[in-house]
């Protein structure tokens, strides 16, 4: 059968729903020829698939060999240098070492007790927000600068360098999470020049934290768990720790806000009940990420045969989990194109399962619920301006712009 199957076009990208439901109805296992690459969209294949040791997390490896055996030397195999080190691209052994060792700066009271520094930066963009007139962007001045200042924040770097923050997770967005026919030409440059600062300067603050450790998350980092014996993170496995905490927890968070006020507003009658109910905040963000979360597509790579749904699936493909579908999976949940802030119980995989779970997940949503509730307080006549334009991506599901109204 024919289906349109390539998710970076612009009609897929402003509303890839209608695009996946005719994927996971006709062909839920299905070879894009767009994307060269196994589209899975149905729940449990994709649940199922998070526990297949025949798909691989270790993706840019292979794809960096590739291109070093055509003699491809070039600014993308810089990049791809630079990151088969971090912790979401790598499998066991490696991958649980890591884990293990950046599992003390995450722990639940270390974040929980990041609430009140949150909602500081919230109100203080919100403050700076609430000073315009007109129809403003609620992104560039709330969504994108918050992950950028909490992360800042959180690695006990200064405030000011926020902006530097944002530069580099941007220039890496738009290598690792896929681009359309309209990617810029010198991304791979761009980003490798920005790898290489980051590290530098990651460097640099790691001496300082060595000379004066603090309570930031940089400097728990350092510390050896005592579960772990004498093993620490080395230098470059720190730095390679903040270039993902830093790319992984800004793109993300930035889309999850403004996804989720986009669906608010699109759904007055939901937006009505969570500011009558505030304290429905918990189960209303859950149910913002499984509606339209911040990540479209979770990649892997295929290190032995295997079958789903009699498909034969082999080494050296790509496969592409794609959570927006499996989300809204009518063998999963009831009703699922209808938006309910009270759905209970709501099994979203938004941050992906098993050993390969967000680390950062709790942190995710602490600053969703937080910046959303503030919003829906602080911003009682929040009216959509226009209508956005979405990014054609295939990994995020993230917007231009967001342009509202207030009074």
């Amino acid at each position: 059968m024919t289906v349109v199957d390539d998710l970076t076009t612009p009609a897929a990208s402003a509303d890839p729903f209608a695009v996946l439901r005719a994927l996971r109805e006709g062909d839920p296992v299905h070879w894009s020829e767009a994307h060269r690459a196994w589209l899975i969209t149905r729940y449990d294949d994709v649940s199922a698939a998070f526990q297949n040791k025949a798909f691989s997390n270790d993706r840019v490896r292979p794809v960096l060999e590739r291109r070093k055996q055509a003699g491809a030397e070039s600014a993308a195999t810089g990049v791809l240098g630079l990151m088969t080190g971090w912790m979401v691209v790598n499998d066991p052994p490696v991958h649980t070492r890591l884990r293990k060792l950046a599992a003390g700066a995450f722990k639940g009271q270390r974040i929980a007790a990041m609430d009140a520094m949150i909602t500081r930066i919230v109100d203080e963009h919100l403050d700076a927000f609430l000073r315009g007139s007109g129809p403003q962007d609620l992104i560039s001045e709330v969504a994108y600068p918050l992950p950028a200042t909490v992360i800042a924040t959180m690695l006990g770097a200064p405030p000011e360098d926020r902006d530097r923050f944002r530069e580099w997770s941007d220039e890496l967005a738009l290598v690792a999470f896929g681009t359309g026919g309209a990617a810029r030409a010198d991304r791979h440059e761009r980003a490798l020049r920005g790898l290489r600062e980051m590290e530098s300067y990651f460097h640099t603050l790691i001496e300082k934290r060595r000379a004066e450790p603090g309570e930031d998350m940089l400097s728990a980092l350092m510390a050896a768990p005592s579960s772990e014996g004498d093993d620490r993170l080395s230098d470059d496995e720190l730095v390679g720790m903040c270039a993902l905490l830093l790319f992984a927890g800004h793109e993300t968070t930035t889309n999850s806000i403004a996804n989720s006020v986009l669906a608010l507003l699109r759904h007055p009658d939901q937006l009505d009940r969570l500011r009558r109910d505030p304290a429905l905040i918990g189960p209303a963000v859950e149910e913002l990420l499984r509606f339209d979360g911040p990540i479209k597509v979770l990649n892997r790579w295929v290190v032995a045969e295997t079958e789903v749904r009699g498909k034969a699936i082999r080494p050296g493909e790509r496969v592409h989990l794609v959570l927006a579908s499996a989300n809204r999976d009518p063998e999963k949940f009831a009703d699922p194109d209808a938006l309910d802030l009270g759905r209970s119980p709501n099994p979203h995989v938004a941050f992906g399962k098993g050993i390969h779970a967000c680390i950062g997940a709790q942190l995710a949503r602490m600053e969703t619920r937080i910046a959303v509730a503030r919003i829906v307080e602080r911003l009682p006549g929040l009216t959509l301006a226009e209508e956005p334009e979405w990014k054609d991506v295939l990994a995020s599901r993230s917007m231009e712009k967001l342009v509202v109204t207030h009074s």
